[in-house]
């Protein structure tokens, strides 16, 4: 009793934005040192790759061996993903999931299996990202932390979060987009708590990156010049072509996911496999598209004479490549890759547009970072992060006017199109195989645990007497905080608009009963997820009819 209070009062506490900033700092120092541990590994197994190839093309002898030696190493990845299954792909739905209470993964054994199985993948050249594994290791690392200073389990989906921003801050070297990502597409709530120390967390792990790897951008585009207002044409209909090319993205990415889940004999060997042989040989073919794609960046960045016809060929094999090796499950991620495909997709449309249009060909490089932000936004459906990352990467307010127009067209196109967003649909993914409860992962035992939430301007508890209010069951109010002032919830209390309320329920319910208290007072500090798309929940609730029928 007298630990449920302690955290009551710190929770309220007016220290309590000094105490996150200080965790968020720590936070941040821990996922800056494993995330460029894991940058320099992957550096490192690709260096290690390209020499592999080369001694390989000046003897061919060596080639039987080379094919061997990628099915140990995709062994040795799906015995590790067996070991521990929540390494599987990317690694932000994971997080996503683990932030809103649906998992409970150990996070020594994600820290480890994630960080060997993506080394070795990219020792393997397979079209993935760091981005992915970057927030699910610096979101483990925020947990670590959690665990290690005893914190209770809402303020640990608060560190986690804090862990993932700073992993995608290591990642691209972007903190302000470690920030924006972590908020707009992970927790997607905004609160003083919360930005505070996830802005902590993303600018201590950028510092632990930037001395140990350098302060050089992944990506460094520069704007060539200002974009002239009657240009603007161009900018609106890449918008538009990024949005219809984001929906294609998506689609063949969830069709592929749903074709190499058709494969269940020996899996998940029998689906990583096909992208490990692929790899081996397209080493040899097209070397470009293997691994993240930095050969091709560092081509668009010095050599804008590529033909038309190469920079589509290249379009199209990194997007088939990525996707083959996606939807095996392979954990790695698509971030980098689908920056890479966004970079060829705007030089693509401003070298067309040079050639027909009359567009002058000093703006190519300009495209070529909208095309960035714009299939970002597309696919991920996260605008503003897309918009931060693109200035991040230019270090150029040039680029604001023209990226955000480019950002929300792509972002309303895809929209339109009715094609679900990126991560959302592998939430949903994700917590429908789980299906109703997952007792080794959830939690239970009866136990209790404290929630803040918000009570929303025009929620049906605003105005209302706690009394008269039909909370769930083994709800109860603990604490009121309004507007800096302490108030007793007794029976007499009105709610009302942004009270802040503290809130204890039972832990394993706590997934149905958030999701009431979510429709009833309409917004909460603890990122009450729901999936925004009609077509997901309907997707959820049939996998998780078929699961139980099974």
């Amino acid at each position: 009793m007298a630990r449920r209070k302690d955290i009551v009062t710190r929770h309220f506490s007016r220290r309590f934005q000094v105490y996150m900033i200080g965790e968020g700092l720590f936070v941040g120092l821990a996922a800056g040192a494993v995330v460029s541990l894991y940058r320099l590994a992957l550096s490192h197994a690709e260096t290690l790759l390209r020499a592999i190839a080369a001694a390989i093309q000046s003897n061919w002898a060596f080639l039987p061996l080379w094919f061997a030696f990628l099915v140990v190493i995709c062994g040795v990845v799906c015995r590790l993903m067996v070991w521990e299954p929540f390494t599987q792909g990317s690694g932000i739905p994971q997080i996503d999931a683990e932030v809103i209470g649906r998992l409970d993964m150990p996070w020594w054994r994600v820290l480890s299996a994630k960080f060997v199985e993506g080394t070795l993948c990219a020792l393997g050249g397979l079209s993935l990202g760091r981005e992915g594994p970057s927030v699910q290791l610096g979101g483990m690392a925020g947990k670590a932390v959690s665990k290690l200073m005893g914190r209770e389990r809402g303020e640990e989906r608060l560190l986690t979060t804090c862990g993932a921003a700073a992993g995608m801050s290591a990642a691209f070297n972007a903190p302000l987009t470690g920030v924006l990502f972590a908020i707009e597409e992970i927790h997607k709530e905004f609160n003083a708590p919360l930005i505070v120390s996830v802005m902590a967390a993303a600018i201590s792990s950028d510092f632990v990156v930037s001395q140990v790897l350098g302060v050089k951008p992944v990506l460094q585009f520069v704007f060539a010049a200002d974009l002239p207002h009657h240009s603007y044409l161009f900018v609106i209909a890449l918008g538009i072509f990024c949005g219809v090319a984001g929906a294609a993205h998506n689609r063949g990415m969830f069709w592929m996911t749903e074709q190499f889940d058709k494969i269940r004999q020996h899996a998940p060997y029998t689906r990583l496999i096909i992208p490990f042989l692929a790899s081996g040989v397209l080493i040899f073919l097209t070397p470009d598209l293997a691994c993240g794609g930095d050969a091709i960046v560092e081509k668009l960045a010095t050599q804008q004479s590529l033909a038309i016809g190469t920079i589509a060929l290249l379009l199209l094999g990194k997007y088939l490549f990525t996707t083959l090796c996606f939807g095996s499950g392979a954990p790695g991620g698509t971030l980098f890759p689908l920056c890479v495909m966004g970079a060829l997709l705007g030089c693509l449309f401003g070298r067309l547009a040079v050639s027909y249009l009359g567009l002058p060909s000093v703006f190519v490089t300009n495209f070529i970072v909208l095309g960035i932000g714009g299939l970002f936004a597309s696919v991920v459906r996260a605008p503003v992060t897309a918009v931060v990352l693109a200035f991040e990467l230019t270090g150029s307010m040039d680029a604001l006017l023209s990226v955000s127009i480019v950002s929300i067209l792509s972002y309303v196109t895809a929209n339109l199109l009715q094609v679900d967003a990126f991560y959302e649909h592998l939430l949903g993914r994700l917590l429908g195989n789980m299906g109703r409860k997952d007792p080794d992962r959830l939690d239970g035992s009866g136990e209790k645990c404290l929630q803040n939430f918000v009570v929303g301007a025009g929620s049906e508890c605003e105005g209302k007497l706690i009394r008269d209010i039909a909370w769930p069951e083994s709800v109860r109010v603990v604490l009121i905080d309004r507007a800096g002032e302490e108030v007793v919830p007794t029976g007499s209390v009105k709610l009302q608009a942004l009270d802040n309320l503290l809130l204890i329920l039972d832990a394993n319910k706590q997934d149905e009963v958030r999701e009431r208290l979510w429709q009833m007072l309409g917004s909460s500090l603890t990122s009450n997820w729901r999936p925004k798309s009609s077509r997901v929940r309907r997707k959820i609730r049939k996998i998780r009819a078929e699961h139980g029928s099974r």
